[in-house]
């Protein structure tokens, strides 16, 4: 994730802490889900994400349990990731083009996934510059996303440029093809505060993750070793707080 903020939603600095959201009352309210609820059988799973990671940072635990569905899933990556290190004599746009894509094949085997049943397509638009290909996104995703489908994406006010115009362009297109639409935050739970009014609560759901499909989803981030290693600026785009929050034993989906 290159991490660029909205002027509403700032993701500098150093955020909410995970103690601070353990401690959440609208939190621990909310109800559980099932998968079964969130990908009935016969359904199609479309993932529509910014960046190679999104997908593991924000719903590992429902791609995991498409084991032995996986070809009822369809990845959708809407760039390759390339401007998450800026100025970075170690991480190009060049070979965070190439690593970035490698990382996350890399990451969904890590989750069990059967990789040559899963569907992939690389929409290769610019990293950070998503809002100014949003026209553009909305027709490749109609051609994409069928009637029925269920797409998850990134949440409409995740506070990033890019969560933001992929979550519009993912809603816009699933209303226009009647198919069901789940969004996941990612960088919110960076900026928003335990009883942030500006989260959807009632539309919240806790999708849970046990012990073993937690361990696979931290070993799934940790193939994203361009995000999760200091390069020589001396600091992660994926630091420990940030995957601390993000390494909950639930996901967070709004429906």
């Amino acid at each position: 994730m290159a991490t660029i903020a909205t002027t509403e939603n700032p993701i500098q600095g150093p955020g909410t802490t995970l103690q601070e959201w353990q401690a959440s009352a609208p939190l621990a309210g909310v109800a559980h889900v099932t998968h079964q609820q969130l990908v009935p059988e016969g359904q199609r799973l479309v993932v529509v994400t910014p960046h190679p990671d999104d997908e593991v940072l924000g719903c590992a635990g429902i791609l995991a349990g498409m084991l032995g569905r996986e070809s009822d899933v369809l990845m959708v990556a809407v760039t390759d990731g390339e401007a998450s290190h800026p100025g970075s004599q170690e991480w190009s746009p060049t070979r965070l083009r190439q690593q970035r894509p490698l990382e996350s094949w890399q990451a969904l085997d890590r989750l069990g996934l059967n990789m040559q049943a899963l569907n992939w397509r690389r929409l290769g638009l610019p990293d950070s510059g998503v809002a100014e290909k949003e026209d553009e996104l909305v027709e490749r995703l109609l051609a994409l996303i069928r009637r029925g489908d269920r797409v998850i994406t990134t949440w409409r006010h995740d506070g990033h440029c890019d969560h933001e115009a992929t979550g519009r362009a993912a809603a816009y297109a699933a209303s226009q093809r009647n198919a069901c639409l789940l969004e996941v935050p990612i960088w919110a739970w960076h900026w928003a505060r335990p009883h942030d009014q500006r989260i959807p609560w009632a539309r919240a759901r806790k999708f849970m993750l046990d012990a073993p499909v937690l361990a696979r989803k931290r070993h799934a981030i940790n193939a994203h070793v361009s995000q999760i290693n200091a390069d020589g600026r001396g600091t992660a785009v994926l630091d420990r707080e940030t995957l601390e929050r993000l390494m909950q034993p639930f996901e967070l989906v709004f429906i």
